[in-house]
């Protein structure tokens, strides 16, 4: 089994709101915490990025500008870090929330650094507000994040259990992958990351675990390697 001793965990905002799709599903948020709790004990550094899907969708606009409805959305993650940084708290773990723009008192100015020093203090640390640019999703800032604190890994929890040559929801004979290459990612444009997220991963060869979040204990079983999600290698 392979020792990780960093990891960034990639969480979508509908994931966290369970079955009500908006908001958050307080139970859903608390099995993460206990989750990363665990791999906390066990001595890994944890940082988080979270969609913001659960509060806002902006692309599918037509009256907003592109940058505005970006923006929302960063501040969107932002709301959701807070909240999850809460509830891991509250489950008995230290927290920070930082973002590539000032939020007043309520987060930290990131910086690689910063992040470093938290996670030398044994703390979660959330990396929440995208890249603080529009056109780029949280999967990109994810990769970028994952990147520059040197991350051993990236975990992308989704609502399906790994990769699918197709969407599994549309064609039921859709075959899964348990290993996959980026570049067969890349070539086949499977949309396990986007496309910009994807090219980055590539370059800098970061490796991608991918499995089902709501799956009893599978944050901790896909870093212990006893995972039934998809291994993206570089």
């Amino acid at each position: 089994m392979e020792k990780y001793n960093r990891v960034l965990l990639k969480l979508s905002g509908e994931a966290l709101a369970g079955d009500k799709k908006t908001g958050f599903d307080e139970a859903t948020c608390i099995k993460v915490a206990n989750q990363v709790k665990q791999l906390v004990e066990d001595g890994v550094s944890v940082g988080v990025v979270i969609g913001g899907g659960n509060f806002w969708r902006g692309r599918t606009s037509e009256t907003i500008d592109r940058t505005k409805a970006d923006q929302i959305g960063m501040l969107a993650t932002v709301m959701n870090c807070i909240y999850v940084s809460e509830i891991f708290r509250h489950v008995g773990m230290m927290t920070q929330v930082l973002t590539p723009f000032e939020c007043g008192s309520m987060t930290k100015l990131y910086s690689k650094d910063r992040a470093n020093k938290y996670f030398s203090k044994g703390m979660v640390v959330f990396f929440a507000g995208g890249t603080g640019h529009p056109y780029f999703s949280t999967d990109t800032a994810t990769v970028l994040r994952a990147i520059e604190i040197e991350a051993d890994v990236i975990l992308l929890a989704k609502a399906i259990d790994g990769v699918y040559d197709c969407d599994p929801k549309v064609n039921p004979s859709a075959k899964k992958y348990d290993e996959i290459t980026i570049e067969e990612v890349l070539e086949k444009k499977l949309g396990v990351v986007d496309l910009s997220a994807t090219i980055m991963c590539l370059e800098n060869r970061m490796p991608m675990l991918v499995f089902a979040l709501h799956e009893e204990n599978s944050i901790v079983n896909t870093v212990r390697g006893e995972s039934n999600g998809t291994r993206v290698i570089v």
